[in-house]
């Protein structure tokens, strides 16, 4: 995050437990805002965009469960679910539904501060790739535009999903039927189609890539850098 503290909402219902995290993550330079319910942070995610939210599963009212599935489809912030001893089942569902990372109680604030950390890093390792931009074209994985000289092209979910797993993995080769597993499509013919998509909106020349590259019996690579 460099110069910019992390703003973290910690979403707990035991005073205690709120507290000691604030206290510690207040120490540790990052922006904190507390929550003592569901609905208290459902109201707070409308004003403030956090960084990180840690997420008590048991509370009065709402379950952080249900926060979460309340939120899944407009809320893009990583959660850390904080888990009582027994609730295994409710972990993993909690990370099915989209949940980042668990912590069981009783914790040390060390080592939630240190998955905080390691969550973080990620975000903005993923966000520096977000948007990337080679020669004369920009693409805007956020808006989900690709930019070539004075034109503007949308792309669709698939072909989003395909260029974030190449713009993040450089030079990697990928097979056809690893593409499909991507997207959920099972003829490699679909794939191509994709593909072939794709260039129109990078290449100057698609029938020639300079980019989106076909490797001969093997599958696809995107070369930008």
């Amino acid at each position: 995050m460099d110069n910019i503290l992390a703003h973290i909402l910690v979403v707990d219902d035991d005073d205690g437990i709120r507290s000691l995290v604030k206290k510690y993550l207040d120490e540790n330079n990052y922006l904190v805002t507390t929550a003592d319910t569901a609905e208290d942070a459902t109201e707070k995610i409308k004003i403030i965009k956090f960084d990180l939210i840690i997420l008590d599963i048991m509370m009065p009212g709402k379950s952080g469960l249900e926060f979460i599935e309340d939120h899944k489809n407009e809320l893009n912030t990583p959660i850390i679910l904080l888990t009582a001893k027994g609730q295994a089942n409710d972990r993993v569902l909690g990370l099915e539904i989209g949940a980042d990372d668990y912590l069981s109680k009783p914790f040390e604030p060390k080592e939630l501060a240190l998955r905080i950390k390691n969550i973080l890093d990620k975000t903005k390792k993923s966000d520096l790739k977000r948007i990337i931009k080679f020669e004369n074209i920009k693409i805007d994985l956020n808006k989900q535009l690709i930019f070539k000289d004075k034109l503007e092209f949308k792309i669709n979910t698939a072909e989003k999903t395909i260029l974030e797993k190449m713009i993040n993995n450089p030079g990697k080769t990928f097979e056809r039927m690893e593409i499909g597993k991507l997207i959920n499509l099972d003829k490699e013919r679909s794939v191509d189609v994709i593909i072939t998509r794709l260039r129109k909106k990078i290449e100057l020349d698609p029938k020639n890539p300079k980019f989106l590259q076909t490797i001969r019996g093997a599958g696809y690579v995107l070369w930008i850098e």
